[in-house]
């Protein structure tokens, strides 16, 4: 490695991979692994704090990977013919703003008097398309999630061994 050299970069499409199967990993049921993985590369191209992805996965099997894409999906389904609708029971955070982001098409959030959230979205408008980034400053994250995504992988065992997995019993050389 040259010195000085140290910072790793990674591109979206690896944050989205990578961060769907760390919640995988970590619990979450397939469609929202993978809404969390687009939300963290959108979070993370936007210069957002790693911790609240972190954070997240932290509150698996519970908290705002489960709640927000159903939140979001809930609120998207009664929004009135203006693009408007309420999203009930979570709180507006750096994250929520990501998982909006993502939507493919433009919306955005505001915080109503009362403390509501409200989604105002145009369907019509597909969501712009963002320049292709590099990331970086995500290492402890990227680690992190490294670890939750191993926990998807299935186990070498005798028996899946030896009833043909991987190439231990041939010799194909």
């Amino acid at each position: 490695m040259v010195a000085g050299l140290c910072c790793v970069n990674w591109s979206a499409t690896e944050i989205t991979a990578l961060a769907s199967k760390a919640a995988r990993g970590a619990g979450a049921p397939p469609l929202q692994a993978a809404r969390f993985g687009q939300a963290a590369a959108v979070h993370l191209t936007a210069a957002r704090p790693p911790d609240a992805l972190a954070q997240a996965l932290d509150c698996l099997p519970g908290g705002p990977i489960l709640e927000y894409p159903l939140a979001l999906d809930a609120a998207l389904s009664t929004a009135r013919t203006d693009g408007c609708a309420v999203v009930v029971s979570v709180t507006q955070d750096s994250l929520l703003d990501s998982y909006v982001a993502a939507l493919p098409f433009t919306a955005h959030t505001e915080c109503m008097q009362d403390g509501a959230i409200r989604l105002v979205v145009d369907f019509a408008k597909p969501r712009p398309r963002n320049q292709a980034l590099r990331i970086t400053g995500c290492d402890a994250l990227v680690a992190r999630m490294s670890d939750l995504a191993a926990r998807t992988f299935v186990p070498e065992s005798a028996a899946s061994r030896s009833a043909g997995a991987g190439a231990g019993l041939t010799d194909n050389d």
